[in-house]
């Protein structure tokens, strides 16, 4: 395995990699979340090439970049166990040099659910990613059905801009008890940690009441609020239920859509979804 720092380092160690080169972009501090995005890639591709980067610019001002969880010496342990061809660690003025001023954004797609609640989120990954996939000119590139919307914006992205790699979205992993992997769980308290099984469950209970028959937007928004404010300790930022593929809210019956929402515990917010229909 491969590490390199710079991206000039990085197009030089591309230029050998046996083809198709899988891309898997992580923030570090890697999770079985990560690696089963590692392990499909693996499973597609004859190389595999994963970056690290916390983005500083993904970030609110109020939001924890600078405590963002971070283990080097663990992460590229655990790659070097996947097989990973090369993992690429930029500093942060390698990918935002001094007077940088040019941003990629993907206009509607960012208005909602996380970038209503994050204002200037998704610009941030919009430009990162593009970085990346200029950087790595990857054929196929992974991300997990976690960040939905995320998965959505990227997509859109890569059709505008005409940027030739195939975005391969995967299953959300869970803990035995359904809370999403996360690299932000290890905030929690042990308390918070047992109140936010409360997420999945109240997915659960909307799932199953559309399966049972209840198909209007609102009562499934509803359910998921009164399971989650069952739990004293949650604190709802938004539920929705949406056109998974414009992110619209829906209103009246629904066949298809995407529930989703974001729940904090303390200082803590965490995000899951799913898909119904």
């Amino acid at each position: 395995m491969i590490t390199v720092n710079t991206i000039k380092d990085l197009r030089k160690v591309r230029q050998e990699l046996s083809s198709p080169v899988g891309l898997v972009p992580t923030m570090g501090f890697l999770h079985e979340g990560h690696l089963s995005l590692v392990q499909k890639a693996s499973e597609d591709c004859e190389s595999v090439l994963v970056s690290i980067f916390v983005n500083p610019t993904q970030f609110g001002p109020n939001e924890d970049f600078n405590t963002y969880p971070r283990d080097i010496e663990r992460d590229l342990e655990k790659l070097e166990q996947h097989g990973v061809s090369v993992v690429w660690m930029p500093e942060v003025d390698e990918m935002y040099p001094q007077g940088f001023q040019t941003w990629v954004e993907v206009k509607e797609l960012s208005n909602y659910l996380e970038g209503k609640e994050r204002p200037g989120h998704f610009k941030g990954v919009a430009t990162v990613v593009t970085k990346l996939f200029t950087a790595v000119n990857p054929d196929k590139a992974y991300f997990g059905q976690k960040d939905a919307q995320q998965a959505v914006i990227i997509k859109r992205l890569v059709m505008d801009l005409n940027i030739p790699v195939d975005i391969v979205v995967c299953p959300i992993k869970r803990e035995a008890d359904g809370l999403a992997m996360s690299s932000r769980n290890v905030y929690l308290s042990t308390d918070q940690r047992q109140a936010a099984t409360v997420l999945y469950r109240s997915l659960n209970e909307a799932r199953q009441s559309f399966q049972a028959g209840v198909t209007d937007a609102e009562q499934l928004r509803e359910i998921l609020r009164e399971t989650i404010e069952s739990e004293p300790l949650a604190e709802i930022q938004y539920v929705s239920c949406a056109n998974p593929a414009t992110l619209e809210e829906k209103n009246g019956e629904v066949q298809l859509a995407l529930l989703s929402l974001a729940v904090k515990f303390g200082s803590t917010r965490l995000i899951d979804n799913i898909i119904i229909g």
